[in-house]
């Protein structure tokens, strides 16, 4: 058997598929990408919501996964943003920016289109 486990947060939204919230190794964590869902399945939206607090929700419940892994946002190492339209590149980086103070690694790129139709989705790879 490989040394790995399947993480899950019941503080982070409950993954929409057949995947984990994350995989940790003895030395890495490989979070699954997140959407702007509460962990008690509310979607926020254009129309609800801004693009600012889907970063900060995204960001949350990576947090929240990270934790059950035994990790934390500060031990993140990369990280990669979706959008749906690069217009909403500014006000996600705003917010952003103040999760991720030691500045990780990122790449981030326009997509046609994300579950959920949420305009943000955020992945990212920590260390243990």
């Amino acid at each position: 058997m490989a040394d790995f486990k399947p993480v899950f947060s019941k503080d982070a939204a409950f993954p929409a598929g057949p995947y984990s919230q994350a995989i940790a190794t003895p030395s890495t964590i490989y979070c699954s990408g997140q959407i702007p869902c509460t962990p008690t399945g509310e979607i926020l939206t254009l129309e609800s919501s801004t693009v600012s607090a889907m970063t900060e929700l995204c960001i949350s419940n990576l947090s929240a996964v990270l934790k059950a892994a035994g990790s934390s946002i500060e031990k993140v190492v990369k990280v990669n943003v979706f959008l749906t339209t690069m217009d909403n590149f500014a006000e996600m980086n705003a917010a952003y920016e103040k999760f991720f103070k030691h500045k990780p690694a990122r790449s981030c790129v326009a997509v046609y289109q994300l579950p959920k139709g949420v305009p943000i989705e955020i992945e990212c790879i920590a260390l243990a």
